[in-house]
């Protein structure tokens, strides 16, 4: 997918998503749903304006940000080899912040559903989407699993990314089948989380000892 493309993308997908919250002002209470917790129940509110508009301004202050962070790393011509990949995950991650955004205003308005049963199997979908990109990333200072022995080596960068893509994909299929399992998944998805979040730093380590004995 070109820049140009996710951007038009983008900028379409948080404008719906604004107008669709103007239309829906007068049905929405104040405040709105704002939070839920393991069991899918609502135990957070916030006002009706935050509750309209701050998850489009977030989408809208994140969107620039992953837009320049190729123009700005010195490593930038890496990161030309997969920004197609990148760009993707960008449009993915905007898909994924309004999908969230739709659910809050679903609950405002009254339609009965449980938040974690619908939200998790799109949060593992993420993760997946994030193992993928991993898989194609190549050493950069902001993408992807940046230790000090990944940045040095860029064998220990490859190596280190093709495990953390797959601990990625696992964890976005545990955390899918977590979705049905109630408060017990919630287990199951933090030690998916923090295997693939610490396991492949641990790795990077020993890859780097390895050439650097």
């Amino acid at each position: 997918m070109t820049t140009r493309t996710t951007t038009i993308l983008s900028l379409v997908l948080i404008v719906a998503a604004v107008l669709a919250g103007l239309l829906l002002w007068n049905r929405l209470p104040d405040p709105m749903p704002s939070h839920w917790n393991a069991a899918g129940e609502i135990d957070g509110y916030m006002s009706k304006f935050w509750g309209v508009f701050l998850v489009p301004i977030i989408t809208i202050v994140l969107v620039p940000l992953f837009l320049v962070i190729p123009h700005i790393d010195p490593l930038k011509a890496n990161i030309a080899k997969f920004r197609g990949v990148f760009n993707w995950f960008i449009v993915g991650f905007v898909a994924y912040m309004l999908y969230v955004y739709a659910l809050t205003l679903f609950a405002a308005i009254g339609t009965p559903f449980n938040m974690t049963t619908m939200l998790l199997p799109v949060v593992g979908l993420l993760f997946i989407g994030v193992g993928f990109m991993m898989a194609q990333a190549k050493r950069n200072f902001f993408i992807g699993i940046r230790t000090p022995w990944t940045l040095s080596s860029e064998t220990v960068w490859d190596e280190t990314h093709k495990l953390g893509s797959k601990l990625f994909m696992l964890a976005g299929a545990l955390t899918i089948v977590a979705a049905f399992l109630g408060e017990n998944g919630v287990w199951l998805i933090l030690t998916a989380i923090l295997l693939a979040a610490f396991a492949p730093i641990i790795y990077s380590f020993i890859l780097w000892r390895r050439e650097n004995p």
